[in-house]
C-alpha cells in the first residue's frame, strides 16, 4: 500500500513517514500543495495524509477540488484545529478522517491502514499458496501451520506476489508498490529481500525468478 504525506513541518513529516514505513507502507513525502498535486497526478495512492493548513493554502480547499474532478483517494487531515465545526467542515469538503495534533503515532498508523482498506482495491483477507497462508488482516504468515516471523517489508512483497499467484510480477511493479520514491529502482534492495524471504519460507521453494521480468509465487509443480 502506498501513502502520500503532505506536511510542511519537516520534523513532523519525517516522523510520520518513518512510522508508516516501519509499518510496511510505501510513503512519498511533499511539503506543499503544488508538489502534492504533481505526486497525485503521477502516482496512485491508497491514502493521502494532509496537514490542514499549509503555506500554499488550506488543504481542505485542495481536497474539495480533487473530489470535484472525481479523484477518490481517501484523505486524512492532520490539524491543530479541534473544534466540532472544524471537523465537520473537513468532512464536508472531502476528508475521510480527521486527527488532531498532537496525536499518538500508533493511532495515526491504524487510521491510515483503515483508510487504505477503503481505497477501492479489493484484497482477499487470506491468500493460500500451497501450504503457505498469508492473512492480510492479521498480517501473519504461516507455512504448514507454523507461524513465520517476517518484517513489514517482507510481508508487503509476499502479499504482492500472493495477490498475483502463478503470475510473473515485474520487478519495477514490486518496487513501486512496496517501496517509495526514495528507493533507487536499480539497487539490489528487492533481490536481497527476496533472498531473505526464500530463507524464511523454507523448502520446497515457492518464489521463482522470472528472468528479465521479476518474480512469481507458485507451488513446485507450477
Amino acid at each position: 500500500m502506498r501513502v502520500l504525506v503532505v506536511e510542511d513541518d519537516d520534523n513532523l513529516r519525517f516522523g510520520v513517514a518513518a512510522a508508516l514505513r516501519a509499518a510496511g507502507l510505501a510513503v512519498d513525502e511533499t511539503a506543499d500543495l503544488p508538489q502534492a498535486d504533481e505526486a497525485l497526478f503521477v502516482n496512485t495512492y491508497d491514502c493521502a495524509v494532509f496537514d490542514r493548513m499549509l503555506p500554499s493554502g488550506d488543504a481542505a480547499t485542495y481536497v474539495e477540488e480533487l473530489r470535484r474532478t472525481g479523484r477518490a483517494v481517501p484523505v486524512l487531515f492532520l490539524t491543530a484545529r479541534d473544534t466540532v465545526s472544524d471537523r465537520v467542515e473537513g468532512f464536508a469538503r472531502g476528508g475521510d478522517d480527521y486527527l488532531v495534533k498532537p496525536f499518538a503515532v500508533p493511532e495515526l498508523v491504524a487510521r491510515v491502514r483503515s483508510l487504505c482498506r477503503r481505497s477501492g482495491v479489493v484484497r482477499p483477507p487470506v491468500h493460500q499458496v500451497a501450504d503457505v497462508e498469508i492473512d492480510t488482516a492479521r498480517r501473519q504468515v504461516r507455512r504448514a501451520g507454523l507461524l513465520l516471523t517476517l518484517t513489514s517489508r517482507e510481508f508487503a512483497v509476499l502479499e504482492a506476489l500472493a495477490a498475483r499467484a502463478d503470475q510473473a510480477v515485474p520487478r519495477a511493479e514490486l518496487i513501486e508498490s512496496c517501496w517509495d520514491e526514495m528507493t533507487e529502482p536499480q539497487s539490489n534492495v528487492l533481490e536481497v529481500l527476496v533472498s531473505q524471504l526464500r530463507r524464511k519460507l523454507g523448502d520446497p521453494p515457492l518464489i521463482r525468478t522470472v528472468r528479465g521480468v521479476g518474480y512469481r509465487l507458485a507451488p513446485g509443480d507450477s
